[in-house]
């Protein structure tokens, strides 16, 4: 829950009445609070008594999503575990869809959603795109593109995936770092009410955040560059200096070409001692040994 009391309601009677419609009767409802400025954690403690399945739990702070995510599949005890945002941009009903595909298929112990088309304005739609394609294509982990949050999973794979213990998380690429057998179903995205918490800037961050936590090939990619422009940088001082020795006083070797190589080498070495920095300061994250977030209080 972050800025979620506008949905909270809804989401209620449509994720128990989904419920009702497969004949469950043993289940909890967890709702994470991951530091919401507004009312969402009081409004479901007075929700408590029609609702007692709900399980609530504070965080001290806001963490992230993923964060919160993470502390909500710690608590989580059932032999299936549904994860959904509380937003209403994917209906709670798809709980039902992937119930079924799981029921006719033993064997699966994944079933998420995707979207063939992805929602949004022309920036949001193609941004999204070249996300997908660029993790893709760093990391050696493949992700289905367009994933959605969504997902019905087995007790086994929810223990798999907290054993990993990441500091820097990522869960997209964490659910199909562990393998099992998964299944994606397409689904069209709603649009949110409202302005969403995911502002362009956290986007980048995730992206950022994605790239280097399942990839090393930056770092690759670093050294093959550096001695790409060591080499042409060798050919440039072999030229020059064939231009003195065939040429001699007609050729000056000015201040023009000493300034724009070492403009040129000093923004590659910042550029490189960056990417190293963001490297260095994840392995210092996890070393540290913190917990990726705080459980304040949890309401039974």
């Amino acid at each position: 829950m972050y800025r979620s009391r506008p949905f909270l309601e809804v989401f209620l009677r449509e994720i128990t009445a989904a419920i009702q419609v497969l004949k469950i009767e043993d289940y909890e409802l967890i709702f994470v609070n991951d530091g919401s400025p507004d009312d969402s954690l009081a409004y479901l403690l007075t929700c408590k008594n029609e609702y007692p399945q709900l399980k609530l739990i504070d965080l001290s702070r806001n963490f992230g999503h993923h964060y919160a995510i993470q502390v909500g599949l710690t608590q989580a005890k059932g032999e299936y575990v549904f994860l959904i945002d509380n937003d209403l941009e994917t209906s709670p009903y798809v709980i039902v869809d992937y119930y079924n595909e799981m029921s006719k298929d033993p064997s699966l112990d994944v079933v998420y959603g995707y979207q063939e088309t992805r929602k949004g304005n022309f920036i949001e739609k193609n941004a999204g795109s070249i996300f997908w394609v660029l993790i893709n294509k760093l990391s050696d982990t493949k992700i289905p593109h367009n994933i959605l949050t969504e997902r019905l999973m087995t007790k086994q794979y929810v223990n798999e995936l907290l054993r990993l213990q990441d500091a820097n998380l990522f869960i997209g690429g964490m659910f199909y770092w562990i393998g099992f057998n998964q299944k994606g179903l397409p689904f069209k995205k709603g649009i949110r009410e409202g302005v969403s918490t995911y502002s362009l800037k956290r986007r980048a961050e995730l992206m950022l955040q994605a790239i280097t936590s399942f990839s090393g090939k930056p770092l690759e990619w670093l050294f093959y560059f550096g001695i790409t422009i060591s080499f042409f940088s060798f050919l440039f001082i072999v030229y020059l200096g064939i231009q003195k020795l065939i040429h001699q006083e007609e050729v000056q070797l000015g201040w023009t070409s000493i300034v724009a190589i070492n403009v040129l080498m000093l923004g590659v070495i910042s550029t490189f001692l960056g990417i190293i920095g963001i490297y260095v300061y994840k392995i210092f994250r996890q070393v540290q040994g913190r917990p990726n977030a705080i459980i304040k209080k949890i309401y039974e």
